[in-house]
């Protein structure tokens, strides 16, 4: 424990030296690169995740702890706080990361027995999230910092399905309501919104609507065009990781109830009419 505060002292990267991270959806995708980055950075991880074998192999290779766990059960999220609780004693943040989207279609024909298990991990796996994580931290007495993470859906209409879309903003919502209600115990509670990260699930989506086939590799290059104002460049895993390494280090201890776009400014501006800004000749 000694030599580990003097690495500590001596790397600035060690963020997040000795806290305690429960991490739900961290077997692949954005949650596995926010769960490498918080051991990176000194964090104890705990990966909750369905994809058991994805899931057990990350956590072993960062030296963290693995728990099957179905977020629309709430038994099951608690579980992985209590396992976080028995393994080092307290948890410092929460990660809500597990969902599901690919529920697709008019709202005139939409599947409610659909929407409703869409609903159940989105968005109750959310609450379960925040509820448990939330106990954990107000009896810990030390505050704590809990994330979820929503979509630039959530702001901007016209990105994901109905169910999707209606899932993320229910979810912002609640962001701001918890942040409100727990703020006095110094526990910090917001959301992230990914848009146009390159994943397997947008890979899919991509290749049923546009009709065609694409790699991984030629999609990033896609997004980088037409969904971000950083010409060039969309959204990796990792940026959003960083994003959530922010809100959990004490960096951010005075931002909470915020909803963080990390999007390449593709909610806040438009650029097919750029031309404006170049100088009459």
């Amino acid at each position: 424990m000694e030599l580990q505060k003097q690495e500590a002292q001596q790397s600035p990267s060690k963020r997040l030296m000795d806290k305690v991270a429960v991490i739900t959806g961290g077997a692949r995708g954005i949650g596995a690169a926010t769960a490498k980055l918080f051991a990176e950075n000194g964090a104890h991880v705990v990966i909750a995740d369905v994809l058991d074998d994805l899931g057990a192999s990350l956590a072993e290779s960062i030296v963290g702890r693995f728990i099957h766990c179905d977020v629309s059960k709430e038994e099951d999220v608690e579980s992985a706080i209590n396992l976080a609780l028995s393994w080092k004693g307290h948890v410092d943040i929460m990660l809500n990361n597990a969902g599901i989207g690919a529920i697709d279609g008019s709202i005139t024909s939409l599947d409610m027995e659909h929407v409703k298990h869409l609903l159940s991990i989105n968005l109750n796996g959310t609450i379960h999230g925040i509820k448990h994580a939330a106990r954990a931290m107000i009896k810990g007495q030390k505050g704590g910092s809990i994330i979820c993470t929503s979509s630039a859906a959530a702001i901007m209409g016209g990105l994901a399905s109905h169910a999707y879309t209606m899932s993320k903003a229910a979810m912002d919502g609640l962001v701001r309501s918890a942040a409100c209600e727990l703020g006095v115990h110094l526990i910090r509670v917001n959301s992230i919104s990914p848009h146009g990260v390159a994943s397997d699930m947008l890979l899919s989506a991509f290749k049923r609507f546009e009709k065609v086939d694409i790699t991984l590799e030629e999609l990033k290059g896609h997004i980088g065009k037409r969904a971000s104002l950083l010409q060039g460049k969309g959204a990796t895993a990792e940026d959003v990781a960083h994003a959530a390494l922010f809100l959990a280090s004490d960096e951010s201890s005075f931002i909470t109830a915020h909803t963080f776009p990390i999007d390449g400014g593709y909610t806040s501006a438009v650029s097919h009419m750029s031309f404006i800004y170049q100088d009459p000749k």
